[in-house]
């Protein structure tokens, strides 16, 4: 039996809550503007800056919830990883969580995320994935995953749009909760 049943339901909830209350509170928030200028808030997408920043996060594992229901697959993906990021549109990550299938899987890669949703960040994770039995032997690949950030504080959530890849890697929501350590 997986212990983690009852959580992913629950993070997945609470991400989705925190993403809509973010975009609610930025949809109440507008600045002061000049007459005739639009507000940063009457615009859907807002593109960030790339200035240089220095954050440290320390990220979970993954609660996922796969598309395919009927497989038996894992989706407490306990683990830890690291997040740096060194630019306001830009950040290193590393880690090891327990995958789908239920081996240890490492990452490295950067997530790039050029555009905003009210204060959600949008872009992909371009990284690189081992420790899938039916994907490369359990060796190395290179993965391109939609990813949207919220972050609050100290307190952070990243969501990935997992594609699925034949028969070889399953597809999913994936929830990655975060705390910022600087």
């Amino acid at each position: 039996m997986n212990a983690y049943r009852h959580i992913r339901p629950l993070a997945l909830a609470a991400s989705l809550a925190l993403l809509a209350g973010g975009a609610q509170a930025q949809a109440t928030a507008r600045p002061a503007t000049q007459a005739g200028t639009p507000a940063p808030a009457d615009k859907l997408f807002t593109w960030i800056d790339a200035d240089p920043k220095a954050e440290l996060w320390l990220d979970s594992g993954f609660a996922t919830y796969h598309f395919d229901r009927d497989k038996n697959l894992n989706g407490g993906n306990r683990g830890l990883g690291a997040e740096y990021r060194f630019s306001g549109t830009m950040a290193a990550v590393a880690g090891r969580f327990v995958n789908s299938d239920r081996v240890y899987s490492n990452y490295a890669g950067v997530i790039w995320q050029p555009w905003a949703l009210g204060p959600v960040r949008l872009g992909a994770a371009i990284a690189a994935f081992d420790g899938y039995p039916k994907m490369r032997d359990r060796g190395w690949f290179p993965a391109l995953i939609p990813t949207f950030t919220y972050e609050y504080e100290r307190v952070g959530v990243n969501v990935g749009v997992i594609p699925s890849y034949k028969d070889r890697l399953y597809g999913g929501i994936s929830v990655q909760l975060k705390v910022k350590l600087f």
